[in-house]
């Protein structure tokens, strides 16, 4: 008989401690080191961090550190050492671009170059898959064990992990039911759910597709302001609708629903992407200066839902050329690109040069 979570299991409950606040402890063979997200950590909790021994470094992606002037020793992330009079308001002045305009100067800041790499880069990982900004306290640990077993810490090994983090969880059909819509009378709602406590994603079936024919099909990541409130900021809105009247059209189709907000980064930091680019900076530059990469998202998920539903061919409703390698790597076959250009406005024109020219959509 064994209650006790598994690694999937403790890694979602790692994601919601760091998500509130409460640090989680990583170790890997006998190194080990308390973690806490910058964006979430609270001054209390912050004072008695500073209070325990050990050097303590606030760990960033490269493209943050770029940002910065801070060298990234460890290529990918940079390892800052925190100065010994560094307070809270610091620390997430360094996670979050918000203020870089008003005060640019942030450093000196010394980065570290001698040791290990691999929890700090882990950590990173971790504060990602729970969509908060990518910037992290790292302290290491003697004890580890007694230190969370006293604290009462998830404690998540990383060679355990690793494999988890990198991987596309397996998707499992949860229900699907009969929903008539303005597209399509014809219309059935399926819902996936990861095993990894992730978001959950939708299939929405138009008709009774062949599953032996390419289904005409496209990749949807939700777009909370665009599909929901109309935004003008993006091409989001008219691209569901656009495809969904074309599959309403046919007479059949499938749309994949995949919750990937903000090209993966959650809407929170999709907003904040938004703030730097009242600012003046493109789409990419705005996610750069977070720490994200141009784009985050994770579109095996919809190659593993078409697959569960039976269908291994596709006509693809994309202008984006990511979308069908990534369909193709992953063992569905794109037969046909089916252009989809619609919503262009004097409010998104320098957001669509930009998806053209820095991430190679057809537009």
């Amino acid at each position: 008989m064994r209650f006790a979570p598994d690694i999937i299991e403790r890694l979602a409950r790692a994601r919601a401690d760091l998500r509130m606040g409460v640090p989680i402890v990583l170790t890997y063979g006998p190194a080990a080191a308390l973690v806490f997200a910058a964006e979430t950590l609270d001054a209390k909790r912050f004072l008695d961090l500073r209070a325990l021994d050990g050097e303590l470094s606030l760990t960033i992606t490269s493209r943050r550190a770029e940002t910065l002037k801070a060298r990234a020793y460890d290529a990918d992330i940079a390892r800052i050492a925190l100065p010994s009079d560094a307070d809270l308001k610091w620390v997430q002045g360094v996670a979050d671009p918000a203020d870089d305009l008003n005060s640019p100067m942030k450093g000196p800041l010394r980065t570290l170059r001698d040791g290990s790499a691999d929890l700090h880069r882990a950590a990173i990982k971790m504060v990602k898959s729970a969509r908060l900004l990518p910037a992290v306290l790292v302290l290491p640990l003697q004890e580890a064990g007694q230190f969370a077993l006293d604290h009462g810490l998830t404690v998540i090994p990383v060679d355990l992990a690793s494999p988890h983090l990198k991987a596309t969880s397996p998707m499992h059909p949860v229900v699907h039911a009969r929903l008539p819509m303005e597209a399509a009378e014809a219309g059935r709602l399926h819902i996936f759910r990861p095993e990894d406590g992730g978001e959950e994603h939708y299939a929405i079936e138009i008709g009774r597709p062949p599953r032996d024919a390419p289904v005409l099909a496209r990749l949807h990541s939700a777009c909370f302001t665009g599909d929901v409130l109309g935004s003008l900021k993006c091409d989001c809105g008219p691209q569901l609708r656009g495809a969904l009247n074309q599959m309403g059209t046919l007479g059949h189709g499938v749309l994949l629903y995949l919750n990937q907000e903000g090209r993966g980064i959650g809407l929170a930091n999709k907003m904040r992407a938004y703030s730097l680019q009242d600012q003046g900076f493109d789409t990419v530059e705005a996610n750069h200066r977070l720490g994200f990469e141009d784009d985050e998202r994770d579109f095996k998920i919809g190659a593993k839902i078409l697959k569960e539903m039976g269908f291994s061919s596709v006509r693809l409703l994309t202008n984006n050329p990511k979308k069908i390698a990534m369909m193709e790597k992953s063992g569905v076959k794109v037969v046909e690109r089916v252009p989809l250009k619609v919503g262009e406005n004097t409010h998104n024109s320098d957001y669509l040069a930009t998806k053209a020219a820095k991430s190679g959509h057809f537009l």
